[in-house]
């Protein structure tokens, strides 16, 4: 299973509360991202999206 599929997995179940919540912290000028706004960017397959998606993996939370 690869990041994506990962992430989506995790994130399909998270509470929808939850999901308004910072996963993960970016360099500047980005700052705090949460799990919307990852959802968007890693579903757009942006750069910023395969950012996120290395650091949720770094971090273990995918």
């Amino acid at each position: 299973m690869d990041k994506k599929q990962r992430f989506l997995q995790v994130y399909a179940t998270l509470p929808l509360g939850v999901r308004k919540e910072i996963v993960a912290v970016l360099d500047d000028p980005i700052g705090p991202v949460t799990w919307e706004v990852a959802f968007i960017e890693v579903e757009n397959e942006t750069p910023l999206g395969l950012d996120i998606l290395e650091r949720l993996a770094s971090m273990q939370i995918i």
